[in-house]
């Protein structure tokens, strides 16, 4: 159950951050704002960090394989593209066209085993629901 509300507030969090990024984005421009964002982002890791545990950063040097520490290159790119699509579609639009996304690449992962991920078997059920939240947008679009 836990897991599920982390998700919720997840996916909430993210529809208001690319709300506020752009905002943002419209005074300061497109790389000052996602250099904030990141910058801010490892501020408050960084106290975290420091009142919570202190694990050891050298840790990073033994990650294997080596592209797994990619994922602030990923989080870049991630404010970049939800920037723009927020911009260009509105906010409803895009969260709802990001979500199907996610869901579609983790599903690819699962089934292909990328990543050091389990392999998992297809589901018709999940392919359905892929299929029925593809509806989804279309009905969305729908003018």
């Amino acid at each position: 159950m836990a897991g599920f509300l982390i998700a919720l507030i997840s996916g909430a969090l993210m529809s208001v951050q690319g709300v506020f990024n752009t905002q943002v984005t419209k005074t300061a421009g497109m790389w000052v704002s996602n250099a904030w964002v990141q910058l801010s982002a490892f501020a408050l890791c960084l106290v975290v960090w420091l009142v919570t545990g202190r694990d050891n950063v050298m840790a990073l040097t033994k990650v294997e394989p080596k592209y797994m520490l990619l994922g602030g290159v990923i989080g870049a790119g991630i404010t970049w593209t939800v920037i723009k699509s927020m911009a260009a579609l509105g906010p409803a639009k895009a969260a709802l066209l990001i979500v199907i996304a996610q869901l579609i690449v983790a599903y690819v992962i699962e089934l292909l085993g990328l990543f050091q991920v389990d392999k998992e078997p297809l589901d018709w059920r999940k392919v359905g629901g892929l299929v029925l939240a593809l509806i989804g947008i279309a009905i969305f679009q729908w003018e």
